[in-house]
């Protein structure tokens, strides 16, 4: 159905301005990636998200209000031109917006990124004219779009995990004239057919570096990726590629997660106090406070993807004061129980959970605290490892 003249020009005014916002925060590399947020409609993209509530409910949830152009015309147009992360998945349910309904909780799983992030993944990959592109995390489709928008849709490549939200994306796509290859396919393996690629960007996020990718680059093709875990650190991380098996590159600055690719997923750990149970009653003090990797801070963001790379199959929850650190690979378990300003470390299984956290902690206190731009990743075909001149190694799983 054709939109309403009033209601073109409100989208092209909006376009306009998010581009302006966008080109205010230095987010747009140049003239063609501002000239593509000014003429990719997302409003297409986005026909249902939800937004969350300003309270949580009586549990302690946050209440996610679904948004569509029925429910609220002002309110949809508008947070679909805001600088903001819309979700319009929980828990791979694809939910029904002729009738959407409330949600208390639940973990997203799909959305349209907020656009400044949008933007700044393609800036940072280095996306220039003439550059084939492999996007890993399809999504709603609007990053495709923009992409698109600027290199011509023959030159991108965008896969999805999930069917369903490929078919919705692909409409959207095909219905705004752009016409890119598109797959069903697990971002782990990335896409065969169409390789080798100039540049691989991943709007989800990997425990490792997929070795696929790098063999599907070419040589000296770049691939930006997310890199997370099961403690949720995260960091980015810029490869160049060499060969077939081997990349290098720095991570990057700032603070920026994604959903993990849904093979990547934490497992379930069952209960936390079925763990402790098993652990020797004899604790010790910790010689780092917990709180250092759980602090909302850069540094503790940081230092957290740090401490993962230590116990890269351990996870984290709270219950009550007391920190639970579960492995459910090796079994092992820690508790960490606050204690008159301190804390109280119990620990047992084949892994001493805490004591290399305690490890990496230290490394990185000796070193001067460097920031995650002086840490290089190097991929090889046997190994991928974290390398700071004044550090241990800290080795990745491989995935």
């Amino acid at each position: 159905m054709a939109t309403p003249p009033n209601e073109a020009e409100a989208t092209r005014l909006l376009r306009k301005a998010l581009a302006e916002s966008l080109a205010a925060e230095a987010v747009l590399p140049d003239a063609g990636w501002r000239s593509a947020v000014e003429k990719v409609p997302r409003h297409a993209f986005v026909p249902g998200f939800y937004l969350p509530a300003d309270q949580l409910d009586e549990n302690g949830l946050m209440v996610w209000e679904p948004v569509t152009a029925e429910l609220d015309h002002a309110r949809w147009l508008h947070a679909a031109y805001s600088d903001t992360t819309l979700i319009t998945q929980f828990d791979g349910d694809e939910p029904d917006w002729k009738q959407p309904a409330t949600r208390n909780g639940g973990t997203p799983t799909s959305s349209s990124t907020l656009p400044s992030l949008v933007m700044r993944m393609w800036a940072d990959a280095d996306v220039q004219d003439g550059h084939t592109v492999l996007e890993i995390g399809t999504g709603t489709g609007y990053s495709t779009a923009l992409v698109c928008e600027r290199l011509g849709s023959t030159a991108v490549t965008s896969i999805e995990v999930d069917s369903q939200r490929l078919d919705q994306a692909a409409a959207a796509l095909y219905e705004c004239g752009y016409t890119p290859t598109l797959a069903v396919a697990d971002g782990l393996y990335g896409y065969w057919p169409e390789a080798p690629v100039d540049r691989i960007v991943g709007a989800c996020s990997f425990r490792a570096v997929p070795p696929a990718l790098v063999a599907q680059a070419r040589p000296g093709g770049k691939i930006l990726l997310t890199l997370s875990g099961w403690l949720y650190g995260y960091a980015r991380v810029l490869l160049t590629v060499t060969d077939q098996h081997t990349a290098e590159g720095p991570l990057l600055p700032g603070t920026i997660s994604f959903m993990a690719a849904r093979t990547h997923a934490a497992p379930a750990f069952g209960n936390p106090a079925h763990w402790a149970a098993d652990l020797p009653e004899r604790s010790r003090a910790a010689r780092h406070n917990p709180e250092r990797i759980t602090e909302p801070t850069e540094q503790a963001f940081h230092l957290r993807f740090l401490a993962q790379c230590a116990v890269p199959n351990s996870q984290m929850t709270g219950v009550g004061d007391v920190l639970h650190l579960v492995d459910v690979v090796t079994g092992s378990a820690a508790t960490l129980t606050p204690a008159g300003g301190s804390w109280q470390v119990r620990e047992g299984g084949p892994i001493k959970l805490w004591e290399r956290v305690e490890a990496v902690l230290d490394a990185y206190d000796t070193a001067g605290q460097p920031a995650p731009e002086t840490f290089c990743l190097q991929v090889t075909g046997e190994h991928q490892r974290l390398r700071h001149p004044q550090m241990p190694d800290l080795p990745l799983p491989r995935p």
